[in-house]
Order: structure tokens, then sequence, then C-alpha cells
């Protein structure tokens, strides 16, 4: 499939390709693209770059490498990037500290944006602040378009596309989890948690995860009240998942599928896929038992304390984490695993016998998914027919197209009907 056609220099930019992430995001587009993607790498140093390409053409020497262009992380260096490209993707962070530079050049350029941020409280502030920019110039801008936020939401889109066609039903409870994961956060996304709440207080950031805080609607229907013993506990049995436990990334990903529910009620182009009135989203992790589910909650209720409001508590955890530019090791990748599990209730009385069920799964490190999510969402601005007017979107507003690209690179996406537990 050849690419749109357009009067900028390159098809895509990848900002931020010297750092651990960013790399991994150009080799990426290195192996997987078709050949006559006009592109660049863009940083601030040229040696670093140039190392970039030299690991890209040992990786395909029959492709033509990238371009180089020396970026700064400024308005001025960023907006003239921003002009260049048909698309942006950046892996700059923190985003809550570097992050607006590119953003902000991408709303004002109509330029197409990918990050792989996972703070909510970060997106919510561009929505508020470039989003009618983004309107005006045509800019389709994707936040939390990698492990956070893309897999929950493409599960959530994928199991109401399914009830839709299968059971001509509309979305009721959505429950998503982490089944199983094997891997070890990067030195970015490690500053990125640490340095969340010198940047945002905290009442900010918990605003960012209240129920709809990023959509453009909201949602009065309340997911399902937990029992007292789940909320001592943390602690939840879920029909056709299993025994769950608070998640980490909870928060954070629900911003994004309730956002995504938003968008679906409001944009023309989206209400084809509009999941329901009565849609809920609840995420969770398996517990292995309950000892360890509730050690699981209690650990993150008391973390979450400290690094909200301790901070000798995150100088001296920076001091014995990866640092920025660090992470696993490529033999390390190679033994990292992710399995995501979902049920999707439809909102049909009575009581409906058959629900959706959808796993995914990747083999081969998390931030390799991470480029993955980041390279074939471009990959699906730059090839598929998107109808989107521009904006501040969500990874399930690429569509089916999207998800199949990820079949195809690795991340695999199952969905059926199967009978509903009682």
């Amino acid at each position: 499939m050849s690419f749109k056609k357009h009067s900028r220099q390159y098809d895509l930019v990848v900002f931020g390709a010297t750092g651990y992430t960013g790399l991994l995001v150009a080799e990426h587009v290195t192996t997987h693209f078709p050949t006559d993607l006009k592109w660049a790498i863009a940083g601030r140093s040229a040696e670093k770059l140039q190392n970039v390409i030299l690991e890209c053409e040992a990786l395909n020497p029959d492709r033509r490498p990238p371009e180089i262009e020396i970026c700064g992380l400024n308005d001025a260096d960023l907006g003239a990037l921003a002009k260049k490209t048909f698309a942006l993707i950046t892996t700059v962070g923190p985003y809550a500290r570097y992050g607006e530079y590119a953003f902000k050049a991408c709303a004002e350029a109509g330029t197409h944006y990918f990050d792989c941020t996972g703070e909510a409280v970060w997106h919510m502030s561009m929505i508020n602040k470039y989003e009618a920019t983004a309107k005006a110039t045509g800019a389709c801008l994707f936040p939390q378009a990698a492990i956070e936020s893309a897999p929950s939401d493409l599960m959530t889109f994928s199991m109401a596309s399914l009830l839709r066609s299968k059971l001509s039903a509309e979305v009721g409870d959505v429950v998503v989890k982490i089944h199983e994961i094997h891997g070890a956060p990067s030195g970015g996304t490690l500053s990125t948690v640490l340095g969340l709440f010198d940047v945002f207080p905290w009442k900010e950031v918990a605003k960012s995860h209240k129920p709809y805080a990023l959509s453009p609607a909201k949602n009065p229907t309340q997911p399902p009240s937990p029992s007292f013993l789940s909320k001592l506990t943390g602690l939840y049995s879920i029909p056709n998942l299993g025994l769950v436990s608070t998640s980490v990334t909870s928060g954070t990903n629900r911003a994004v599928v309730q956002r995504t529910w938003g968008l679906f009620k409001q944009e023309p182009s989206l209400q084809k896929h509009f999941y329901g009135t009565n849609f809920t989203y609840r995420e969770f992790i398996t517990a292995k038992n309950c000892a360890r589910g509730m050690m699981m909650h209690y650990s993150l209720i008391v973390g979450g304390l400290l690094l909200m409001f301790c901070p000798p508590f995150r100088k001296i955890l920076r001091k014995y984490v990866y640092q920025p530019g660090e992470g696993p090791s490529k033999e390390e990748r190679k033994k990292e695993y992710v399995q995501f599990q979902g049920v999707a209730a439809p909102d049909i009385q009575p009581k409906p016998s058959k629900q959706a069920w959808c796993k995914a799964e990747y083999s081969g490190g998390m931030y390799s998914l991470t480029a993955a999510l980041l390279g074939q969402a471009a990959c699906t601005m730059l090839q598929d027919d998107i109808k989107l007017s521009g904006g501040v979107y969500t990874p399930a507003c690429l569509g089916h197209g999207y998800i199949d690209r990820l079949n195809d690179v690795g991340f695999k996406m199952e969905t059926k009907i199967i009978d509903a537990q009682q």
C-alpha cells in the first residue's frame, strides 16, 4: 500500500531516536516499513544520530537510510521540524517536562503526532491547551499510544465491535486485566514516574484520573459497586478472568478508554463505533493468590503516597534504578512477555448468556512493543483513509486497520464470543 501524497519533505520523523525507546522505534521503522518511506531521525547530537543510522543500516542494508535533523528542545527548532513532516513520533520524555514543545509544534503545523507517555495529567493539560488549535489545522494527535494505553483501548474497541456485529448489542461493563508480564521498566519510564510530582501537584494528577476527566463528554453510568471485602483487600473475582487485584496502570489507561467513549459519542465520523450509554470500564492485574493480591494493592497505596508526598523517597529511588537512556538489554528483551485478557458484557436484557472475550499478547520486549505500537500507528495514518478531521485522539480511533497491522508485527489479538459465567 502506498503512502498518502503530501507536500512535506518527510513522511515521518522520529524525534528522540538516540534514546533507549527512540532507537527501538527507528529499528522498527527500518525493518517493517516500506522502503520508499521518506523519513528522518531527529535529536540534538549529530554524532549519536549517525550511530543510530549505522545500527539501522546493519539491520536492513538494502533500504535508504534516514536523513538527520538536528533539533533542540525549544519552540523554534521543533516548530521548524514539524513543518517538514507529515507525521512525527516523539519518545523524548518525561513528557511533563519536555513533551509540550513537540505537541505544540505539531498542533500548530497540522502534523500528525504520536507519543508513548503514560502521564494522563499531562495528556489532560495538552487537550486543554492545544485541541482547538489541532482542530483548526487538521493535526491528529495521539498521546498515550504505546503500552499505556493502546492495548487497553484496542481490546475494548475489538470486543465492542464483536458484540455489535455478532449480537447486535451495545457494550455494558468491560474489564481488562494484565494476565502475565515479564519485563523491566526503562530509565525513561522510571524517570517519568519519579519526576511527575515535581511538575504537577498531586491534586492535578488525581483530577486527571477521575471518571471521564479526558473525555469530551461525561457518562453518568457507574461501574458495578465493589463489595466491602473488595474495598478492604483490593481483590475481585471476575467471571472468565479469575482473581484480580489493583493495577498500577488502571487509572491512566481508564482515562484513555473513557476518552474514546466520548470521542465515539461526539465525532460524526466515529459515531458508528459508539459503545453505548451504559458502558463502564475497569482494569486490574492477575493476583496469583489472595495474599499476593492484597500485598500488591497495599504496596501501590503506600508507594503512591510516598511518591506524591515524600520528595526524599523519590530522590533515594533514583539512585537504584535504570537512568534515562538505559533499559533492558537485547538479550533480556528476548525473554520478556506480556499478555492481557478482557471480557465485555453486551448491554441487553434479560441478563445475557454470552459475552466477548479478548486476549492480546506480545513476546520480545515491552519497549519493542512500544516501538511497534508507535510505528504501526504512524503507518496507519500514512497509508489508510482515516476519517479524522483534527484534534486529540486515542489509539482506537485508528480502527481495525491498526489492529491488523499490529497482528502482523507480533502483537497478537484474539477476540471471540464465549459463555458468560454467572
